[in-house]
C-alpha cells in the first residue's frame, strides 16, 4: 500500500463527494469515497487531519490486471493522480511521457468499455466544482464514448482520447484560478485562453510527442464551423471530426459544471442546448446526436424524483424497452432507506418525473450502487 499523504487545500469542496477514501495518521478510515462534505468546518478538519493514498499508473506493467473488471470509482483517484503525473512529465519533457500518456489512455478506454454507465456517472457525480484534472478526465471519458457511438475506428478513437487528455495542458497552471474567479475575464486572461492550443502543442513537441493527427485535433478543438473560432479561424471541412467531438465534450462539461460566477446547468437543459447544435449549428450534426444518444434523457449519476415520490440516482441507462434504472435512496417521505432498491423507470409507478438538484448531494457508496462492492 502506498504512503499516505496530506490532502492539499483546495482539493476538496463542500457539497461534492470525496474522490477518495480519507484516513487519519494511523491509517484508520475517517470517511469513505462518495461521502459529501457538509460544511466548511468539516472541510477544514479534513485538511488538518485527512490523508489519502496517491497511487499512480506509471508504466505499462503497473496497469491493472486485464483479467478482472475495473471499478471506475476505485480507479477514479488513481486516474486523476496519474493524469497529473503524466501532464507534469510532458511539461518536463521526460523521455517516458508518451508511454505514460498511452498507458493512461488504455486504462480509460478499458474502463469506459467495461463499465460505460459507471464511467458516465463519474462525470455527473463529480461535476459540482471539478478541478482542471477532473475536467480533463471527463473530456477523455466523453470523447471515447462519443467516438464509439459516432462510429470511429479503434485507432482514431484512441487518438481522440489521448488528445482530450493533453489538449488543455497549456491551461493547467491557470485553469483552477480562472474557474474560481468571480470577475469577468480581462484581456490578458483571454489571451492566455486563446493561446493554449499552441502552448499545448509546443509542450507535446518538446516532449517528443509529434503525432500529426494528435496535434491536429489539439490545434483545431476551438475552431468553429462558421469560422469564428480560434486560433486560425478555420471553417467547414477544414476542421476534423475529432476536434468537433473534443469541443463538444468541453462544452457539455462546462454546462454542467459549477463556477464561482454561475451555477451549474441541469443535465436536461444542457441536453436541449446540445440538441440545438444538431439542428444546423455544427458541421457534423451526427456528433451532437451521438452525445445525446450516450447521455440519454437522464444520464447515469444524476439524481431523479420518481412518480411514487422516491428520490434516487440513475445507475443504468435504458435497455430496449426497460429503464432507466434507478437506485432509490430516499422514500416518499424524504427518509433515507437503510438499503438501496433498484427501480425500473419503464414501469409507470417508477417513471422519472424530474431531475433533483439539492443544495448538497447525499452521500453514497458508489461502488455498492453500481454493483462493484
Amino acid at each position: 500500500m502506498s504512503t499516505l499523504v496530506r490532502i492539499a487545500p483546495g482539493a476538496l469542496v463542500v457539497g461534492k463527494p470525496l474522490p477518495w477514501t480519507v484516513y487519519d495518521a494511523d491509517g484508520t478510515v475517517l470517511l469513505c469515497q462518495g461521502y459529501v462534505i457538509q460544511s466548511n468546518m468539516q472541510l477544514e478538519q479534513l485538511f488538518e487531519r485527512g490523508l489519502f493514498h496517491p497511487r499512480v499508473i506509471e508504466r505499462a506493467q503497473d496497469e491493472p490486471d486485464a483479467t478482472g473488471q475495473l471499478n471506475p470509482f476505485a480507479e477514479y483517484p488513481i486516474l486523476l493522480k496519474t493524469l497529473e503525473t503524466t501532464l507534469k512529465a510532458i511539461t518536463a519533457g521526460e523521455e517516458n511521457a508518451l508511454k505514460r500518456l498511452l498507458g493512461l489512455t488504455r486504462v480509460i478506454e478499458r474502463i469506459c468499455d467495461e463499465s460505460p454507465d459507471a464511467s458516465l456517472a463519474l462525470v455527473h457525480l463529480y461535476s459540482v466544482e471539478p478541478t482542471i484534472h477532473e475536467q480533463i478526465l471527463f473530456y477523455g471519458i466523453l470523447c471515447h464514448s462519443v467516438a464509439r457511438a459516432f462510429g470511429l475506428n479503434k485507432a482514431r478513437t484512441s487518438m481522440l482520447t489521448s488528445a482530450a487528455l493533453v489538449a488543455n495542458i497549456g491551461l493547467v497552471p491557470v485553469a483552477d484560478q480562472l474557474n474560481a474567479s468571480r470577475m469577468i475575464l480581462n484581456d490578458e486572461q483571454r489571451a492566455v485562453i486563446r493561446k493554449h492550443p499552441q502552448r499545448s502543442m509546443q509542450a507535446l513537441h518538446a516532449a517528443g510527442i509529434r503525432n500529426k493527427a494528435l496535434l491536429e485535433i489539439i490545434a483545431q478543438h476551438h475552431e468553429q464551423a462558421d469560422g469564428t473560432g480560434y486560433p486560425k479561424g478555420l471553417s467547414g471541412t477544414d476542421i476534423c471530426a475529432e476536434a468537433e467531438m473534443l469541443s463538444l465534450a468541453e462544452r457539455y462539461v462546462a454546462m454542467i459544471t459549477k463556477r464561482a460566477y454561475r451555477e451549474r446547468m441541469k443535465a436536461t437543459d444542457a441536453r436541449k442546448l446540445i440538441a440545438s447544435l444538431a439542428d444546423g449549428q455544427i458541421l457534423r450534426p451526427a456528433i451532437p446526436r451521438a452525445l445525446l444518444t450516450i447521455l440519454t434523457d437522464y444520464p447515469p449519476g444524476t439524481l431523479v424524483r420518481l412518480s411514487n415520490d422516491e428520490v434516487g440516482v440513475v445507475t443504468r441507462r435504458p435497455v430496449r424497452h426497460r429503464g432507466p434504472f434507478v437506485q432509490a435512496i430516499f422514500n416518499p417521505r424524504g427518509e433515507r432507506y437503510s438499503r438501496t432498491i433498484e427501480r425500473d423507470g419503464s414501469e409507470p409507478l417508477y417513471s422519472v418525473l424530474a431531475l433533483e438538484e439539492p443544495e448538497v448531494m447525499p452521500s453514497m457508496d458508489f461502488s455498492l450502487l453500481w454493483g462493484f462492492a
